[in-house]
């Protein structure tokens, strides 16, 4: 996708949920990372490539996305996404057009 091309509201057909860290507590002066949820937005979800790797003699893999939202200033890389139990790593995000209509989002799925 290019700046040139022309998105649809319609495309953005998905309900995913931003997420931002916690840091709680433990009561032993330590601090658990615990997740949030920020906002849940319509969106646009597409797989662009797939990785498969060998880790401790098991295989594992990694799947590329990008996400294409309304555009909001608050999402960067602190953040993640889930959709379901599917969760994904925020690797950069950026206005498409660099008029505040569109955020691009590229992610990589976790593994669970």
């Amino acid at each position: 996708m290019n700046g040139n091309e022309d998105i649809r509201i319609g495309e953005l057909r998905q309900r995913i949920v931003i997420e931002q860290p916690e840091r709680i507590g433990d009561g032993g002066g330590g601090a658990v990372e615990s997740w949030t949820e920020l906002s849940e937005v319509w969106a646009r979800l597409r797989p662009l490539s797939g990785v498969e790797r060998t880790e401790a003699d098991a295989i594992g893999g990694s799947v590329s996305h990008e996400v294409v939202m309304r555009y909001r200033s608050d999402v960067g890389p602190e953040l993640r996404m889930r959709i379901g139990n599917r969760l994904f790593d925020i690797r950069v995000a950026f206005d498409i057009d660099e008029r505040h209509r569109f955020l691009r989002c590229l992610l990589e799925e976790r593994d669970l």
